[in-house]
């Protein structure tokens, strides 16, 4: 048997996460229209021929529509992309740390999102690009919400399709009474992201995957987060998965790391935007 201290330490921080939700905080949250001016959030900016459908970045539980993608954003702008974030899934009183509420409503946010940024730029169609739950909550939107006349990509960086376990971690909660209770009722959006949740049942049945939408994960075996990693991947007649490290041995990123900063993973996403014109991933790309 694990000592009590091994045992206490993971489910003292889920609980944790779920406690600060409910603490109410002064800051102020940022906002889709907050991005920073370097030429995403760009309203005025229209698709080229070379890139005729405007990105969506949709951001991962407890992240935001800036700090997420300061790294990806840049990238893809630089490449002539329309790129665009929004914020969702906000608790009252929680700034900054969002994707927290129920996923079916934060879907409800992306398809409102979705239209504006179409309306805007008068692209037919967008491409998504999630980060963890954000590159699974667009399912729902897609299979449920009519997002697959809208939408003709998603990727995914470790997006949590079948849900996590979070090392295990999740497994714990029967034996310590009321945390699922708590879970569900102050953070619903951690709840719906346990593997087996009532949210993940509805949005799996069926198959992974809609007809007429290219779907790209892109993982890496040092996920700690969306776990198993295995679990990340998507079955269907159009889908690619990718394991950084087939790519790049070299790649130690992580959870987090593939969203900020993985310019092999970056480069996976512009390949996944635009396979006509995809070049090889090797650790060389880190520096393209």
């Amino acid at each position: 048997m694990l000592p009590w201290k091994r045992v206490l330490r993971p489910v003292a921080a889920l609980l944790l996460t779920a406690a600060v939700a409910v603490v109410p905080a002064a800051a102020a949250s940022a906002s889709d229209s907050a991005a920073p001016t370097s030429g995403w959030n760009d309203y005025s900016c229209k698709p080229s021929a070379a890139h005729p459908r405007p990105v969506v970045l949709v951001h991962g539980t407890l992240g935001n529509s800036v700090d997420n993608w300061l790294g990806l954003a840049p990238y893809l702008t630089s490449r002539g992309y329309c790129v665009y974030s929004l914020d969702y899934g906000q608790l009252p009183g929680v700034p900054l740390f969002h994707g927290l509420g129920p996923i079916d409503k934060s879907a409800e946010q992306l398809s409102a999102f979705v239209d504006k940024v179409l309306a805007a730029t008068g692209a037919a169609k967008a491409d998504l690009v999630g980060h963890s739950q954000g590159g699974m909550m667009p399912r729902y939107y897609l299979r449920f919400l009519g997002g697959a006349a809208r939408i003709g990509a998603l990727v995914g960086l470790a997006p949590d399709n079948h849900g996590t376990d979070l090392d295990s971690l999740t497994h714990l909660l029967p034996y310590f009474p009321g945390a699922e209770d708590l879970l569900k009722a102050t953070t619903p959006g951690l709840a719906d992201q346990i593997t087996g949740s009532a949210f993940l049942t509805k949005l799996n049945t069926g198959g992974d995957t809609v007809p007429g939408v290219r779907y790209t994960v892109i993982s890496t075996k040092y996920d700690e987060v969306a776990t198993p990693w295995r679990t990340q991947y998507l079955g269907g007649s159009d889908v690619r998965n990718v394991l950084l490290q087939d790519l790049c041995p070299l790649d130690l990123s992580e959870h987090l790391a593939i969203a900020l900063f993985d310019r092999i993973a970056f480069h996976e996403v512009a390949n996944a935007l635009d396979p006509a014109h995809a070049t090889a991933t090797t650790c060389a790309s880190a520096f393209s």
